[in-house]
């Protein structure tokens, strides 16, 4: 039992801290926006053609296949934001009847 409560103060020292902004994921963001605004401008000229279903498929198929690398992009910066940092030890507050003693709480004799 002593040696889980001193790995629960161990764990206590550390804290998790996430360092990711916005900036951070912009240039993914408008890479990924980009991607999409050309997937609808390739749909939009194929629906002029004769095959608007070639136009759906296309934006489909360019959805499908980008989601998984903005996902792994977004992930990955995350991971590489996450830090563990030590966290100084609070000082020990002392209650006041500690400060004065086991005899403390008694009252002087009145005479």
């Amino acid at each position: 039992m002593n040696s889980r409560i001193q790995g629960l103060d161990v764990l206590r020292r550390y804290r998790l801290v996430c360092t990711l902004s916005f900036g951070d994921v912009y240039g993914q963001i408008i890479v990924w926006l980009s991607v999409i605004f050309l997937s609808l401008a390739a749909a939009m000229g194929l629906m002029g053609a004769s095959r608007p279903i070639f136009a759906l498929a296309v934006v489909g198929l360019i959805l499908v296949l980008s989601l998984p690398f903005l996902l792994f992009a977004f992930v990955s910066t995350l991971l590489n934001h996450i830090e563990i940092r030590e966290v100084e030890p609070k000082p020990e507050v002392k209650m006041a009847s500690e400060e004065m003693g086991p005899n403390s709480l008694q009252r002087p004799a009145m005479g």
